[in-house]
């Protein structure tokens, strides 16, 4: 789930699709319009899945997709080595996440209450509350 925004409205830590991967705006650079073309702006993004870098170039006045991000909260219900067990707690739905930050290894216990953004329909661990 994405929408269209256009290039020139974007700012610093907003949140951008480049190449199919969400990313979150590092830098954005505009060059004033020449004699033979319009202004471009330069977006530098670091992924929000994997930390890879991606940079584009684009028209100011072009379309790129922004991704809808939907903030959840939700309970941990079990931990097996990498993988960890979450509950929604508004549908109550079950999923499993593998791929957890090394930050929240350690405080992430069965009965937690975690923060959790489902961005183009994967789930991304953001902080464990309490």
């Amino acid at each position: 789930m994405s929408r269209p925004v256009d290039v020139g409205s974007l700012k610093e830590g907003m949140y951008v699709i480049i190449d199919g991967e969400p990313s979150r705006i590092v830098t954005v650079e505009k060059s004033k319009p020449g004699k033979h073309g319009s202004a471009k702006a330069r977006i530098v993004a670091i992924g929000v899945f994997d930390g890879v870098k991606r940079s584009i170039v684009s028209p100011v006045d072009a379309k790129i997709d922004v991704p809808i991000i939907d903030k959840r909260s939700g309970q941990v219900i079990a931990v097996a080595g990498d993988t960890v067990q979450i509950m929604d707690l508004e549908t109550f739905e079950v999923f499993e996440l593998t791929e957890v930050d090394e930050e929240f290894k350690d405080r992430l216990k069965p009965s937690v209450e975690v923060e959790y953004w489902r961005i183009l329909g994967r789930p991304k661990l953001i902080r464990v509350k309490g």
